[in-house]
């Protein structure tokens, strides 16, 4: 991906999450720690589950993904972050700064319709039990994971591809801690209408029809949990459901402020701030919300360590 015939940028400039001096270290080792629970978390949780196999379901098929999907796009920027706090002029090519936004956006709208396909998931599993082993089969898991890497893979390339025919003449500094799409926008000496156009229907789309469906399933699931006879079954689907709602909460809510809203200067400083929870805080989180408070990866833990895998 070469930049247009018309740009004349050919780095750009960080500002990072703040200019105040003063917060630079101390913000380089609290993302450092959040960085390393969430390697190691979601490194151990896949090390797990293809070690184990009383966990290759299709419930730890998504899971597996998911962390893998973590994992991934949260080394996309986090690495070039701490190192920015380190740094007194914090630069990005031109083609660093495309390539980390298309695997931005890639990574971000793999997880959009993973935690849906875990939802459905979960739908399945609890309304529909006895038919669970049949609409959950490995074929039906494996086209729903494709399908959410296929609408990845077309979402960031519409996102990319539209960048790049953008001219970039002489602001070059970047009002983010990463190459994300409206803050780059915002630099471009050429109109960017297409552009915006192209974030409201791709992200309202990445948006709103995934975290409908969550919902949607998570309210059947309520529903049925309702007609449980046992109080103690009831409180623990309750605590089970509430914890993967306030995650994924986090995801698409931080998400929406950042791209379901007008593109303003002023603005840009609230989706900084709003990014950093479905860049740092989810990909570090899910680990524990999805898992660790799971008795069979409790158990796989325990198996593994007794075997001196670890």
């Amino acid at each position: 991906m070469a930049p247009g015939n018309g740009s004349f940028v050919t780095e750009f400039i960080l500002v990072g999450l703040t200019d105040q001096p003063d917060l630079q270290l101390p913000l380089f080792f609290l993302f450092l720690v959040m960085y390393m629970v969430t390697v190691l978390g979601n490194f151990g949780l896949l090390t797990l589950i293809v070690l184990n196999s009383h966990l290759h379901t299709a419930m730890y098929f998504f899971l597996f993904n998911l962390s893998l999907i973590d994992l991934c796009y949260s080394s996309v920027f986090t690495p070039k972050m701490l190192v920015d706090f380190l740094s007194k002029k914090n630069m990005i090519s031109y083609m660093g700064c495309m390539t980390q936004l298309y695997f931005f956006c890639f990574f971000v709208i793999s997880e959009c319709y993973v935690l849906t396909s875990m939802a459905y998931d979960r739908y399945v599993a609890i309304c529909n039990p006895l038919l669970y082993n049949v609409v959950m089969s490995p074929k039906v898991c494996s086209s729903l994971m494709l399908g959410s890497y296929l609408m990845a893979f077309s979402g960031a390339m519409a996102h990319t591809g539209c960048m790049l025919r953008l001219t970039f003449c002489d602001a070059n500094t970047i009002n983010h801690y990463l190459c994300d799409i409206l803050p780059v926008l915002q630099l471009s000496c050429t109109s960017t209408y297409m552009n915006e156009l192209v974030v409201f229907i791709v992200s309202g789309i990445n948006i709103i029809v995934p975290s409908l469906t969550i919902f949607v399933s998570y309210g059947l699931i309520l529903s049925n949990i309702l007609h449980i006879s046992s109080t103690e079954g009831r409180s623990k689907a309750f605590s089970t459901c509430s914890s993967h709602i306030i995650a994924v909460s986090l995801f698409f809510g931080s998400g929406a402020i950042m791209y379901l809203k007008p593109s303003s200067a002023g603005s840009m400083h609230v989706g900084k701030i709003s990014s950093v929870f479905y860049t740092n805080v989810v990909p570090m989180m899910n680990p524990l919300t999805y898992s660790l408070r799971n008795k069979d990866v409790k158990l796989a833990l325990k198996k593994t360590l007794g075997r001196g895998n670890f």
